[in-house]
């Protein structure tokens, strides 16, 4: 069944936990601790999804992508491919960038066909994974215990997680971006320490912005990234919600990167359908933030 909420909770949601989603002041970008600053060095991530058809697309994408990036500039740059590709990107990619799985089984091994569990990816040498990205919510009916599962499961064999949060098109009309990101962190770090947390990376992926053209504007962006800050704060302190990298994805394209990095609280993106497209994510990852 998909992820629905009743309207009881939903009104609870939105006056108990959050305040109002209205943009408002900011500070200085990465205006905090040394650790912090650090720790929140920029995050180009693409995310291939069920792209491209073939190796020698992947292959030739991949080497092009590699090509962009400048080891001169103090940013980390990843690639979420399918599988069956992982081996061919990080042949075309050699250390230029990191290479990590669109999704990940939390089971370590039994009778569940077609799945690739955390300790497999970690032998082939990856170690990042996505979990939560809004199709698999929606299409695969991956709900936030499920969700917390990927996320305990890939931080216990010691690999790093980018956790997807965001709100649909009506929850966003609603006023409710702030409560659905606030319940899906929540619950998705749920038995997450705050060691732990070094390996995590949050983004913000407002559903309603993905594949659409539609794009939040960077104010918009930023006010939920400013949220989610404060959420990370409440639940493991200001230190570790400061240090922890929150990335933007919604139709992110060159036109749109620079704004976008330029805010305090967007520490990098996570990129769809840019991403197929070496030049345009070329361009991304060498955004030109003011």
């Amino acid at each position: 069944m998909m992820r629905t909420l009743s309207s009881a909770l939903v009104v609870a949601l939105a006056v108990g936990q959050v305040a109002s989603f209205a943009p408002h002041h900011t500070p200085a970008k990465f205006a905090v601790s040394g650790s912090a600053l650090s720790a929140r060095k920029p995050f180009i991530t693409g995310n291939w999804k069920l792209n491209p058809t073939t190796r020698d697309e992947c292959s030739e994408l991949a080497t092009n992508i590699a090509s962009s990036v400048d080891g001169g500039k103090d940013i980390d740059v990843a690639l979420f491919v399918p599988s069956v590709f992982i081996k061919s990107v990080q042949e075309a990619v050699g250390d230029k960038l990191l290479v990590g799985a669109e999704t990940v089984c939390p089971q370590l091994s039994g009778a569940f066909t077609g799945e690739v569990s955390a300790p497999q990816l970690k032998s082939v040498g990856i170690t990042w994974a996505l979990a939560g990205h809004s199709e698999r919510r929606a299409i695969f009916n991956e709900v936030d215990t499920y969700i917390n599962s990927q996320v305990t499961r890939l931080l216990e064999q010691g690999m790093s997680v980018v956790i997807c949060i965001g709100e649909t098109d009506s929850e966003y009309e609603q006023g409710l971006a702030s409560a659905m990101c606030s319940m899906q962190l929540r619950k998705g770090l749920a038995g997450v320490s705050a060691e732990e947390m070094g390996r995590v990376v949050v983004a913000y992926e407002p559903v309603w912005a993905i594949g659409t053209g539609k794009v939040a504007t960077p104010e918009v962006a930023q006010s939920v990234h400013e949220n989610v800050r404060k959420i990370l704060g409440e639940m493991y302190g200001q230190k570790i919600a400061d240090e922890t990298r929150i990335l933007y994805g919604g139709s992110v394209t060159p036109d749109s990167v620079d704004d976008l990095m330029d805010r305090p609280d967007i520490d990098g993106v996570l990129v769809g359908g840019a991403s197929l497209d070496a030049g345009k994510f070329g361009r991304i990852i060498n955004f030109e933030a003011k």
